[in-house]
């Protein structure tokens, strides 16, 4: 399974790939949202505690993730660069759904 099938499978699994949320509300950026998640959610120790805000402004989606304060530093990395990574991979998923995204990485 190649890493866009499995973005695929993680967004069919949360009921994304179709681009509504759990209220049928329409989602800008399903592929990205779902890669954003599954990045992160393999990256920290505490799953729970990560949750993805997004706010989508025209054709741009601008993703907040918040994790629990010990998972800060496997989320940033050193000198950035797993935060750089997780921006890359979600700009080339958000391409594929014709958006621009953001993802900031919130200090609670």
């Amino acid at each position: 399974m190649t890493g866009v099938d499995e973005a695929e499978g993680v967004a069919e699994a949360e009921g994304v790939a179709e681009g509504t949320d759990d209220a049928g509300n329409r989602v800008e950026g399903p592929t990205a949202r779902a890669v954003v998640s599954y990045l992160v959610g393999s990256i920290v120790e505490d799953g729970d505690a990560v949750t993805i805000d997004a706010d989508a402004r025209g054709r741009s989606v601008r993703f907040q993730v918040h994790v629990a304060p010990e998972d800060m530093g496997r989320v940033i990395g050193r000198r950035g660069r797993v935060a750089q990574a997780i921006r890359t991979v979600v700009a080339a998923a958000g391409a594929r759904d014709g958006v621009q995204t953001s993802v900031d990485i919130v200090d609670e």
